[in-house]
């Protein structure tokens, strides 16, 4: 399927990296980015240490890291503000904890975009909506409208398998039930088409259905075709994709933004690539390190990319590009119409 169609270009994309596996305090940054610590030492109503009177590390409620990924994402369009909570890591507790701790202001939310049916991703999303009705009371606000954006495909349960023989090993905890719920500037892309030949899907993941015969049971489910991305058309910069886990390949979500014509900004979330040994690693690294001309701006690999493949790409492609992120960093870009005037041509794919 084709990306978004009716995508709006923003003034200004702000993101907080809400659940991710890793915690990220320690990097150079680029400009526009932004660690934890910074954002709380500086915050107005930091606690401070009654002996020296400077603010306190506040350790005990920090962010805490998850195996999952929530990304919230606000867009400024003229004088409107849109927020969407793009998938909200395994449980309640990481995305509570972490709510808290950034002080995330979630009355406002426009909507909540769930990638993909998978534990790690769709987890919190109860817990997410809770804390917006609390917000809400608690400010003497009514509840109002948010929309949730879910693929209608629930699977009964989703599990994984040994290669070759595909042997059943684990299931994942079932996924949150509830009806589905979406002008904000983020685009939720449909059914990602496969074109590259190399990149094959999760092998060994398995989902529990019914097949035509009526036999109910484990069976493979390599594709995972729920899988959605995000999109977003920053003014003067161009398309941040926001690609949770790269089930169908972020090579090919890559393809599919081509025919936007604009420019790729940055490339943010889950990478899939390992483990290497089963996973098209150095494919995937070559197309986004060689076939992408003008190249991505910046890569910021998330949750289920691998250790292996981000030093690769940061061996390829360098600090600048390859952003080391995680738990809790902000990401501010803008622009305006002429910034935009002066923004290049959409990428190509070189074959």
């Amino acid at each position: 399927m084709s990306p978004p169609s009716n995508l709006t270009p923003v003034d200004k994309l702000e993101f907080l990296i809400l659940v991710d596996n890793f915690i990220e305090w320690f990097s150079v940054l680029p400009p526009g980015f932004t660690h934890e610590l910074p954002q709380h030492v500086m915050d107005k109503n930091v606690p401070k240490d009654e002996l020296s009177g400077l603010p306190i590390v506040d350790l005990d409620n920090y962010c805490c890291g998850a195996h999952g990924l929530s990304i919230l994402i606000k867009t400024t369009i003229g004088d409107e503000t849109h927020t969407v909570l793009f998938d909200s890591g395994p449980e309640p507790y990481s995305i509570e904890r972490n709510i808290k701790s950034m002080k995330v202001d979630l009355k406002e939310l426009d909507a909540i975009a769930l990638s993909h049916w998978h534990r790690d991703h769709s987890g919190g999303i109860l817990k997410a909506l809770e804390i917006r009705r609390d917000q809400l009371s608690s400010s003497l606000q009514h509840d109002s409208t948010v929309q949730v954006d879910l693929h209608p495909d629930r699977p009964i349960r989703r599990g994984i398998s040994r290669p070759p023989e595909f042997i059943p090993i684990c299931s994942l905890p079932p996924d949150p039930t509830f009806e589905k719920g979406n002008k904000t500037g983020v685009g939720i892309s449909g059914e990602i088409k496969r074109v590259t030949p190399f990149e094959k899907g999760l092998i060994g993941a398995l989902t529990w259905m019914k097949d035509e015969d009526g036999k109910e049971g484990w069976f493979n489910d390599h594709l995972i075709k729920d899988e959605r991305y995000a999109v977003v058309d920053v003014k003067g910069h161009g398309l941040v994709v926001f690609s949770s886990c790269s089930h169908a390949g972020i090579c090919n979500v890559v393809h599919s933004l081509q025919p936007l014509g604009r420019p790729l900004h940055a490339i943010v979330g889950g990478l899939h690539l390992s483990p290497i040994q089963n996973q098209p690693a150095k494919e995937t690294i070559e197309f986004l390190t060689e076939k992408i001309d003008p190249l991505p701006k910046y890569i910021l690999p998330l949750h289920c990319t691998g250790l292996e493949s981000r030093s690769m790409l940061r061996e390829k492609l360098g600090s600048d590009v390859v952003v080391p992120c995680g738990t809790g960093i902000e990401v501010i870009w803008s622009g305006d119409d002429e910034d935009d005037a002066r923004l290049g041509e959409g990428f190509k794919i070189i074959d």
